[in-house]
């Protein structure tokens, strides 16, 4: 068993577009790049929504901002 040569390939490639069509291979090329376009946003979305830390001068211990205005709001 040696590596595939290109004839290889374009043998597969030829089979693989015999089996599936053209048109089912191009809707798997869009659900594929919706998914990873989906996946970046959702990365970025993750990224922004980190919570803000900030310092307490009176205890110098990081605080989470978002934890403290939650327990200020149901109070």
């Amino acid at each position: 068993m040696g590596s595939f040569s290109i004839w290889h390939w374009l043998i597969v490639l030829l089979i693989v577009v015999l089996v599936f069509g053209t048109s089912k291979l191009k809707n798997l090329g869009r659900d594929l790049g919706g998914g990873i376009k989906g996946f970046k946003e959702g990365l970025k979305e993750g990224q922004e929504e980190e919570p803000k830390k900030v310092t307490d001068d009176s205890q110098h211990n990081t605080v989470d901002v978002t934890a403290k205005e939650k327990a200020e709001t149901k109070k």
